[in-house]
């Protein structure tokens, strides 16, 4: 007699098996860029060598390059320069967006909540061109200030969404109540609101961040070589002169995504046990 489990097993071990090959689709075309980025040799492919296992077919000589080259180091102090300073601006812009919009007082809240979030929806090379116009017309093309507020423009919608999601939950009696106590709207925010909105807040700042890192197409139409970031030295590097040195950029970059997620989900967590 035929176990009545045993359909179930099948489709729960074709059901893992289809979920570990959609998973492998995805991430392993990023995860072969690790072991490629510590090849001695100046090559994109797995030499001989290190498909050995040969200690010498190893190495650590294109990260050091990240440091030692001043191209690679000038590209990424402008990539922490730019992403800490726009997602300081998207995030402060985005919270104080996001608390007016949470407001059933405000009038037209679709409307505006629609113009804040229109950045995300717009093709980039559109976004691109149009601040790559208006910029100019201030002078602040080619400019770090012009690129840090390019970039808090793009990050601004993230910090929107994940504190407006956190809002919705947020009982409003507290503010009520810490007005009658005698608190003004400041100490309101800073000791009521702000302790339970963080998880909201910190996620849209890690959105924000990540896709300033991640941004190549405005840094294209308004930076020049001074301004240049991570994501565009790695675009200069495949086009002028191939080097190793992309890999072992792209996995730091890839090491923080992962560190981005795992902090995203820490806080989603934290937020729910809340």
């Amino acid at each position: 007699m035929a176990n009545p489990e045993t359909p179930e097993r099948v489709g729960r071990f074709l059901y893992v098996g289809f979920c570990v090959l959609v998973f492998l689709f995805l991430v392993a075309p990023i995860l072969v860029i690790v072991p490629l980025s510590f090849n001695a040799e100046p090559y994109f492919t797995f030499t001989e060598g290190m498909l050995r296992l040969d200690a010498d077919a190893w190495s650590l000589r294109w990260y050091r390059q990240i440091i030692e080259n001043e191209v690679w180091s000038r590209a990424l102090a402008n990539s922490l320069i730019i992403g800490v300073a726009s997602t300081v601006l998207a995030t402060g812009f985005g919270t104080l967006a996001a608390m007016g919009l949470s407001s059933p007082a405000m009038p037209g809240r679709r409307i505006a909540m629609g113009l804040l979030i229109s950045p995300m929806v717009t093709p980039v090379i559109i976004a691109a061109a149009g601040m790559f116009f208006f910029y100019s017309n201030l002078g602040l093309a080619q400019t770090h200030l012009g690129l840090i507020l390019a970039h808090a423009a793009l990050g601004t919608p993230f910090v929107v969404i994940t504190v407006t999601a956190t809002m919705s939950a947020f009982d409003t009696n507290l503010t009520r109540a810490a007005a009658s106590l005698g608190a003004g709207p400041v100490r309101t925010f800073r000791r009521v609101q702000l302790p339970l909105i963080a998880p909201g807040v910190i996620s849209g700042a890690l959105f924000a961040i990540a896709t300033s890192f991640d941004e190549v197409v405005v840094v294209l139409f308004m930076a020049a070589i001074e301004q240049r970031t991570i994501p565009r030295q790695m675009w200069a590097g495949i086009r002028e002169q191939i080097s190793p040195t992309i890999l072992a950029v792209a996995t730091f970059l890839i090491v923080f995504a992962v560190l981005l997620l795992f902090t995203v989900e820490w806080m989603r967590r934290r937020s729910t046990a809340r």
